[in-house]
């Protein structure tokens, strides 16, 4: 006889109403920040909150986002949350063999829950399972991101030790066919500035892979949190950080809040496959996207004002997607101009386009651009990965760890911030000479540093070209003037 679990929290923690619970599942994943989402790195682990979907679901969204691509390939999900009911010393198995959701039934691995009993501190106990919100509230998520081809392992931790959870991670570890799941929230109850002080401190340890630290008090579910980073460490895993916020910031009050927080795990060569992929798909619009940037000039020298860009159902994915972008123009291999975003929130096409003209006549350094100038222009389109925070002791680690002529860096210290592509690094070929240029152009003194400075790297895939050389390409963009008149007279009548 089939024994199934019935949702415990559908209608309070998320709608229990299917279709309701779909657009509200999609409208959240819609709205994550994610740059590049068509060749994003394929996670081993996340790590995602648990409370109601009002409160935290956006967060949870940002890790979920990054599952896109491994739909089809994922065929068990390894899902651990803390017990927020019954009190145990171990890790608990489930002796059900499938969960019932609103959208429909999840069989479970009965197979690799079996392999587990033969761990020490590994315990059959349905009570840890039976009104656990933790775990249940993040399966919603897998079956909308990762279809119904999956079974599910979901594990209760009580009192345990990170080994003891981290051999249990061991034996499940297998292949590209297993994603391990971690359900946890950050502080509870603390005020608004108090709760970012502890969280960003909880964060920074678990980028640092430092599971020792972890307490009850940075995270209910600190003990799954130290399996998997324990584990992370062992295997020499990189941890990216996709979102940190607390309840003040979604839909709670601020004098009581809850953090929650968002990562990605990645195993060693997730990056390098990633940076092929991704490099793969800006290589293939690369000639649009430089006919574009060619068009959004000419437009602008015909009416001085910013092209607007037509919809088009033809446009690639990625073109399509938010992307953050920066365009560059040289002359006579000097600067010309250069503007960008280092976020992506809109169309990368939208965000190509508005540099490309602002680049052109808006770049507060140079002169609008003349006509006569633009054939001898050399145009450079660089497309940015999501950016990852640093971990550093001081700065002398922070220099150590860059990369040159890899990393392009984010710095921001009390409200000054600036930003280097990673084509600097021609100038400037020393990291710390990088650093002290970058924190210059940021408004900082060339010594500054303090406890609160940050750094984030991300990467930057160019695409190259000449203002004279149109290709013969046919490009789905669509341009066309704007309707809301910025300049009376044309550019290149001006000049």
């Amino acid at each position: 006889m089939t024994a199934i679990r019935s949702p415990a929290v559908a209608g309070t923690f998320y709608p229990a109403d299917p279709a309701v619970l779909r657009k509200q599942i999609a409208g959240l994943l819609a709205g994550a920040n994610h740059a590049l989402p068509t060749t994003a790195m394929r996670p081993k682990a996340i790590i995602g909150p648990h409370a109601g979907y009002v409160y935290s679901g956006s967060v949870a969204a940002s890790a979920y986002a990054r599952l896109a691509e491994v739909r089809g390939e994922v065929s068990r999900v390894v899902l651990i949350g803390p017990s927020h009911h019954v009190g145990f010393r171990g890790v608990a198995v489930d002796t059900t063999d499938a969960w019932m959701l609103p959208n429909g039934t999840v069989a479970l691995d009965t197979d690799a829950i079996a392999r587990l009993h033969a761990l020490p501190m590994v315990h059959r106990l349905d009570a840890a399972f039976a009104r656990e919100h933790a775990l249940e509230v993040h399966v919603p998520f897998l079956q909308h991101v990762l279809g119904s081809d999956f079974r599910l392992v979901p594990l209760v931790a009580g009192d345990a030790p990170a080994d003891a959870v981290a051999a249990v991670f061991d034996a499940l570890w297998g292949g590209a066919e297993t994603l391990f799941v971690i359900s946890t929230d950050l502080s509870h109850y603390l005020d608004y500035a108090a709760a970012q002080t502890i969280d960003l401190s909880t964060a920074e340890a678990i980028e640092r892979l430092d599971h020792d630290i972890l307490t009850p008090t940075h995270a209910c579910g600190c003990v799954p949190t130290r399996g998997i980073l324990l584990s992370a460490k062992q295997r020499g895993m990189a941890v990216e950080r996709l979102d940190l916020r607390n309840s003040g910031d979604t839909a709670g009050p601020r004098d009581r809040v809850v953090g929650y927080g968002a990562w990605a795990l990645y195993e060693p060569g997730a990056e390098t496959q990633t940076i092929d992929a991704e490099r793969a798909a800006v290589d293939a619009v690369g000639p649009m996207l430089l006919q574009t940037v060619r068009r959004a000039i000419e437009i602008g020298f015909d009416t001085g004002q910013p092209p607007e860009v037509v919809a088009n159902a033809t446009l690639p994915p990625l073109l399509a997607a938010h992307g953050a972008a920066f365009v560059t123009l040289r002359q006579d291999g000097q600067l010309r101009g250069c503007v960008g975003s280092p976020v992506a929130w809109r169309p990368l096409v939208e965000d190509v386009v508005d540099h490309a003209f602002n680049a052109a006549f808006r770049d507060p350094r140079f002169p609008p651009l003349a006509l006569g100038e633009e054939p001898a222009l050399d145009l450079s389109v660089s497309v940015l990965t999501s950016a990852a925070p640093i971990t550093f002791s001081g700065e002398a680690d922070l220099v150590a760890q860059l990369r040159p002529r890899v990393d392009g860096l984010m710095i921001d210290d009390a409200g000054r911030r600036a930003l280097f592509l990673p084509s600097v690094w021609v100038d400037i070929p020393d990291p710390h000479m990088f650093l002290t240029h970058l924190k210059l152009k940021a408004g900082m003194r060339a010594d500054h540093f303090s406890s609160g400075f940050t750094a984030r790297r991300f990467r930057a895939i160019d695409v190259k070209g000449r203002m004279a050389d149109h290709g013969p390409a046919p490009n789905p963009v669509v341009l066309a003037a704007s309707t809301d008149p910025i300049r009376a007279t044309p550019l290149g009548r001006r000049n």
